[in-house]
Formats: structure tokens, sequence, C-alpha cells
């Protein structure tokens, strides 16, 4: 899977996701880091990839707009450390794999998680 990480997931998130065999770059990378958050939705978009965040706005600007795309995976948790996020990433993305491939907004919070299919 094709993942955009927004500034708020870890670099060591970014490298574990890679490790698994996804294609994953954080905005940070690429030089984005003032990047507004129309601007990353439109580069996910473009890219085909999965929005990481932490972040509600993402969700917001895509319902908004009846957006069909991109999917967006916004975590609601307390433990925000990257050991916590891949972990449940490792659990929960099996789980909602082709949900995220065909459009959906995924919340992951500490002890369950939602999914919303796009557009809403």
């Amino acid at each position: 899977m094709k993942f955009l990480a927004d500034m708020p997931i870890s670099p060591k998130t970014v490298m574990h996701l890679r490790s698994l065999g996804h294609d994953v770059y954080r905005i940070s990378e690429k030089g984005l880091y003032r990047a507004k958050d129309h601007d990353i939705v439109e580069i996910a978009v473009i890219e085909n990839r999965v929005i990481l965040t932490m972040d509600l706005d993402f969700a917001a600007i895509i319902a908004i707009s009846h957006m069909a795309i991109p999917s967006t995976v916004i975590f609601r948790v307390m433990d925000e450390s990257y050991e916590n996020i891949n972990a449940l990433l490792e659990n929960i993305l099996p789980r909602v794999g082709n949900d995220l491939l065909n459009g959906a907004i995924v919340i992951i919070e500490d002890d369950r998680f939602r999914i919303r299919k796009l557009p809403i």
C-alpha cells in the first residue's frame, strides 16, 4: 500500500511500514514541512496515497469536498509513541486494507477503530 505520513507520524513508523513492504514517505522527506492540509490532500490524490495523520482537518477537507479519495487513517489515541502506532497499524491494516484501497476514512482509537466509506 502507498502512504503519505503527516508530520506528527514518527519517522520510525515510516521505516517500520517500509520494512513491511509498503511504499511510504513522510512529508518532511519531500521538503513539505509547511505544506497546507489542502496541498497534502492534493498530493495524496495525485500519487494515490493513503494519508496517515493525527489531524482531524484532513477528514473535514475530504468530507466537505465529497471526495472519494484519498483514504485517510487518523489516530486518536492517548499513547502517540511510535511503538504504539506501529503496533496498531500492524493489527488494523490487514483488517481495513480493502476499505483503504476503495476510499475510506479509518479512525483508530485506543480500544477500537471505525471505518467511514468515501465519499461522505
